[in-house]
């Protein structure tokens, strides 16, 4: 999964705001360290973009339409045998 870049560059904007130093090659590897911890971070868990939850919610939708389509046809073949 991708990380968003915009985000992630809001996220250790932020973060750089409360280490504020005066050497920028101290402060640029604390942005770098904080980089690399939040990207490890958000990647082990398992997120999915609003595109992939969108999609797999209207495929299940579609799914769920089908099945319920398929229980009134069983439901009408099994009528008349009762």
């Amino acid at each position: 999964m991708a990380i968003n870049s915009e985000i992630l560059e809001k996220l250790l904007d932020q973060f750089g705001e409360f280490f504020k130093r005066p050497d920028p090659a101290s402060r640029e590897e604390l942005r770098s360290l904080f980089s690399t911890l939040l990207t490890s971070s958000l990647a082990r868990m398992n997120l999915v973009t609003r595109e992939e939850f969108d999609a797999q919610a209207a495929l299940l939708a579609r799914t769920r339409t089908k099945l319920e389509n398929l229980e009134r046809a069983i439901e009408a073949l099994e009528a008349p045998n009762q």
